[in-house]
């Protein structure tokens, strides 16, 4: 069974349209990169996937969307918030669970964050918050990732190692992604948009960079 099916949709947002005769089948297991220029509409489409998913999908939205003023343990454990009761969740609000920080701990180990589990996410550096949001998606239980520019915060060698991480603890990964060698490297499907439709559907093996030029040039006059 599909994790999304989208057929002949549009997608946009305030009204106004921003993707238009959209047909994308989305299967278990896949790793797929979207790309194209700034304002194609990767977020938008990000975010259609991502409300048809439900609660089996995890998020990393561009803006992390963390609470700045709790701890990066709080701002993960809230990945499972709405898995657990209120008094479990207060508590953990004062007084965290030996387990739950054991759970988060181990999450925070694979992102280089174990030093900074009790620091405010108000203290710390873009990167840094940046790996929090992606700590968070990791502890959701959620099979399905969506995640919108993740490591765009991160030095390459940061890079590599998330994407390696969310490839092999979720079963299905989308991404939005404004590196096109990260995204031939790290996705088995590439999904290019331009003009406000999906130009672009093909496996990402065998392909370079420069195959996805036509995603970004400027059309001739």
């Amino acid at each position: 069974m599909a994790v999304v099916e989208i057929r002949g949709e549009s997608a946009g947002y305030a009204g106004k349209t921003v993707l238009s005769d959209l047909d994308l089948c989305v299967e278990p297991g896949e790793r797929i990169a979207l790309v194209g220029e700034s304002g194609a509409g990767k977020s938008t489409l990000l975010r259609m996937i991502y409300e048809r998913c439900a609660e089996s999908a995890a998020l990393v939205p561009q803006e992390f969307g963390l609470v700045q003023a709790l701890t990066v343990f709080h701002n993960i454990y809230m990945g499972q918030l709405h898995c657990r009761s209120v008094w479990r969740n207060l508590r953990n609000l004062l007084w965290p669970r030996r387990d739950d920080v054991a759970e988060v701990r181990a999450v925070v180990e694979n992102l280089r964050l174990e030093d900074k589990l009790f620091t405010g996410v108000g203290e710390l550096s873009g990167g840094q918050q940046q790996r929090t949001a992606v700590g968070r998606a990791l502890y959701h239980p959620g099979t399905v990732l969506v995640a919108d520019e993740p490591v765009s915060s991160v030095d390459e060698h940061q890079a590599r190692e998330i994407l390696n991480t969310l490839n092999s603890e979720k079963e299905t990964v989308i991404i939005a992604m404004h590196d096109r060698a990260l995204a031939i490297e790290s996705a088995d499907r590439l999904i290019g948009i331009k003009g406000g439709r999906i130009v672009l559907d093909e496996p990402s093996a065998g392909m370079i960079p420069a195959d996805l030029d036509k995603l970004y040039r400027v059309a001739d006059a």
